[in-house]
């Protein structure tokens, strides 16, 4: 996952904040698999980079919408189980844990199976962890537990071209991300620290959902590398192997409903 550098339609709002009740707006659902039984499986897709930077269809941004799909879904009560489908390479932390917290709310009401699609990785496995049975296909590209910030240094290229920067700021870290100069040692300390307590509750969260120790995830898988889904599954960090069909029948079993139509 990526910290950030430092630098409504139709929705109740309160403090911009969409509030996620029963009278909140409510998404069209289709029906892609009919079945003979009562009862239905939801679909909740996430695609893409993950980021309250991007527009909703109804709430503000993309993490309103996942949010308003997945508490329509948890409380509605034909729906018996969820498939939460994952195709992301991660993005911003706060949203990744917004949408994590989202998954673990509609689990505590019915169970959710999260599929990964080609890419599951850093916040796209951060927000994974939420549910309740996780399933990827071999060749899925998953894990990725790490937190990065990053940024460009351009002195020398200032100084090719004979521009300088001039700063004036209130404290010494106001500017410790400027690709103007290098950076102090106190300055890579002070953003190292950041990284680190980010990535400890990254970590954490694995270790509960997992059940695995920590100090093995620290030392081992969770150093930033991308894993196959069948090495995923070998070191525990997803359930099982299969295609999204394997999917919903996995969820239609722990929904209940075997015969249930979905998903919508």
């Amino acid at each position: 996952m990526q910290l950030p550098l430092l630098a409504t339609r139709g929705t109740h709002v309160l403090g911009n904040t969409p509030l996620l009740t029963e009278r909140a707006p409510r998404f069209e659902e289709t029906t892609i698999q009919d079945g003979k039984g009562p009862g239905k499986i939801a679909q909740v897709t996430l695609r893409g980079i993950i980021t309250s930077s991007e527009s909703g269809t109804l709430g503000e941004t993309m993490v309103d919408d996942l949010k308003i799909q997945l508490h329509q879904a948890a409380i509605d009560n034909n729906v018996k189980a969820i498939v939460l489908y994952v195709d992301s390479p991660g993005g911003e932390v706060t949203a990744s844990d917004m949408i994590y917290d989202a998954v673990t709310r509609a689990r505590s009401r019915k169970p959710v199976v999260v599929y990964m699609g080609s890419l599951a990785a850093s916040g796209g496995y951060y927000v994974s962890c939420g549910g309740t049975y996780l399933m990827a296909d071999d060749t899925t590209f998953t894990g990725s537990i790490g937190v990065i910030i990053e940024t460009l240094n351009y002195e020398s290229l200032f100084g090719k071209i004979g521009l300088e920067s001039v700063v004036f700021k209130s404290g010494q870290f106001k500017d410790m991300l400027s690709g103007a100069r290098p950076m102090t040692p106190e300055e890579k300390a002070y953003v190292q620290n950041i990284v680190m307590q980010t990535y400890g509750k990254f970590v954490g969260i694995v270790a509960r959902e997992r059940k695995l120790p920590e100090e093995q995830l620290r030392t081992g898988i969770a150093d930033g590398r991308v894993i196959s889904g069948r090495d995923a599954l070998n070191d525990k960090l997803i359930d099982g192997l299969g295609q999204i069909e394997d999917a919903y029948d996995k969820a239609r079993e722990l929904g209940g409903a075997r015969r249930a139509r979905g998903p919508v």
